[in-house]
């Protein structure tokens, strides 16, 4: 049996309107203190606490004033669970004492929930000192036997490794001088902070195993086979993280050692030889965090090398400046297109490309994208509270 419809006298259907579709739907309404500009979004319990999701970017009506609504088939969870945040754990709500606010709480599936936020967190904080991640030192001079050499290596563990017996995944990263040392020349990711603030929010809880690069050798170690920049050692300190520095990490610290867990990154040069070592090794490494890579050292760069190698699930965290230079997101883009254009390898990867227009070759737009990098490679699809 066909639904009784509205109609007028020229017989023709009557719509609601858009304020009777919204009666019908849960809005938020969020009032706020401070207003900067940065967007506000909604994560929660029915997102998989991911902080930076366009699906719920809330709308602007006014200075401090912000609305989202439901969609119409949106499936409500028993209780919604969720925080306002400007894009990331380094921009969420505080109070206004700048201490980390509880998680709120709606069971409504149709109405009007009245928020409202005293402050947000920029660029990481405050945060607390007690939560910093342990730094340290595995040694001044490891050895590098496929290269004949030596290298300071570092290990950052979570606040409270020595009170806790979990065992955690693990992101190797090149270039250890600039991601937490405040004497860089270049600057710092500030890595060491993030993580503090980010193991408030349930995404802090990793170990990162830094290597420090070879200075005046860097490019030679980070240069992967026959480039414009020469014939690189790539290979060689590849086959070091792989085959003798992870073995030692998993040995000696409590480590989730499978692919699945285990993750390697860097930028520029560093991005570069670390693309190289998820390509080769998927067996190794199941994440991949390379920011601004060095594309333009490889411009037709060929995949037939994966031919011999069986591709296996892996996330890739693709992120470059446009300011970077004139070909550096052109050449992001067309590496990931003809990445995915292998079927073999479209349907084992998934790949997070994430443009920024004003960034540019820098330590700070790098510590920038670094949470949101591990957020979405680590823990975006937790289900638990925040």
């Amino acid at each position: 049996m066909e639904s009784p419809r509205m109609e007028c006298e020229e017989n023709t259907v009557v719509r609601p309107t858009e304020a009777e579709i919204v009666d019908n739907r849960l809005t938020i309404l969020l009032s706020t203190d401070e207003d900067d500009g940065r967007p506000v979004y909604l994560s929660g319990n029915f997102n998989h606490w991911i902080t930076q999701d366009n699906k719920y970017l809330m709308d602007k009506l006014s200075t401090g004033k912000y609305k989202f609504t439901f969609p119409v088939d949106f499936l409500y969870p028993a209780e919604l669970v969720y925080k306002f945040t400007k894009g990331d754990w380094s921009e969420v709500e505080i109070d206004k004492f700048e201490n980390k606010t509880p998680n709120r709480f709606c069971k409504k599936k149709s109405g009007i929930q009245e928020e409202h936020v005293a402050k947000w967190r920029q660029n990481w904080l405050p945060y607390r000192p007690s939560q910093l991640p342990q730094v340290h030192l595995i040694s001044e001079e490891f050895e590098i036997p496929q290269l004949n050499k030596t290298r300071k290596v570092w290990a950052l563990l979570p606040h409270d490794y020595n009170t806790s017996e979990d065992h955690y995944p693990v992101l190797y990263l090149q270039d250890a001088q600039n991601l937490f040392n405040e004497n860089s020349p270049f600057g710092n990711w500030q890595i060491d902070k993030k993580l503090a603030v980010m193991s408030d929010y349930g995404i802090g809880k990793i170990i990162i195993i830094a290597i420090e690069h070879a200075d005046k050798e860097r490019v030679l170690e980070y240069n992967f086979g026959k480039t414009l920049l020469g014939k690189g050692q790539g290979k060689e300190y590849i086959r070091f993280l792989t085959d003798t520095l992870k073995p030692f990490v998993d040995k000696n610290f409590r480590t989730k050692p499978e692919r699945e867990s285990t993750g390697i990154g860097g930028s520029s040069m560093g991005g570069l030889v670390s693309l190289f070592s998820g390509l080769i090794y998927p067996e190794v490494y199941g994440k991949l965090m390379i920011f601004s890579p060095s594309l333009w050292v490889i411009p037709k760069i060929k995949f037939s090398f994966l031919d011999f190698f069986d591709p296996m699930e892996t996330k890739i965290y693709l992120y470059a400046g446009g300011q970077e230079s004139v070909t550096m997101v052109s050449h992001i883009k067309k590496f990931k297109k003809r990445l995915l254009k292998r079927n073999t390898l479209a349907e084992k990867m998934e790949i997070q490309l994430s443009i920024n227009e004003k960034g540019k070759h820098s330590e700070t737009f790098w510590s920038d994208e670094f949470p949101k990098a591990i957020e979405w490679l680590f823990f975006s699809n937790r289900k638990g509270d925040i």
